[in-house]
């Protein structure tokens, strides 16, 4: 994507029209006219009558699609049935700092068995992008 400001190559969308920009400064030069938010698409998936849906998607985000197959995964559930990879999970989720304690917690075998299953589902070797 290229910036809509400078046309050089973006990181970033504006939270309301979606509009890629490179730099806060280029995002500032977008703001000095109002922008408003894209047509609406098809209803987001929903679950529990909550609309679920990303606010800054980028391009590694897992489309709400595939991660609501991990509800369907024999293998996650599994996993998910050892109390201490549902202590860890809470543990990350709570944690200030998730990145350093997935880092520590990837060297605990059940917890990899859990990650991996989780991969699978969302990105199964056949559809791998590399």
């Amino acid at each position: 994507m290229t910036c809509i400001q400078c046309n050089q190559e973006s990181k970033y969308k504006c939270p309301v029209c979606r509009q890629p920009y490179c730099s806060v400064f280029c995002y500032k030069e977008h703001k000095k006219i109002p922008c408003t938010p894209p047509p609406s698409s098809p209803k987001p998936p929903t679950t529990n009558d909550k609309v679920i849906e990303y606010d800054y998607p980028t391009e590694d985000t897992v489309p709400i699609e595939k991660l609501k197959l991990l509800e369907q995964s024999a293998d996650v559930k599994i996993c998910l049935e050892n109390p201490h990879v549902r202590e860890i999970l809470e543990l990350l989720d709570k944690s200030p700092y998730p990145a350093k304690l997935m880092k520590e917690y990837m060297q605990e075998p059940i917890f990899t068995e859990f990650v991996d299953a989780c991969l699978a589902v969302v990105q199964p070797p056949d559809s791998n992008d590399d």
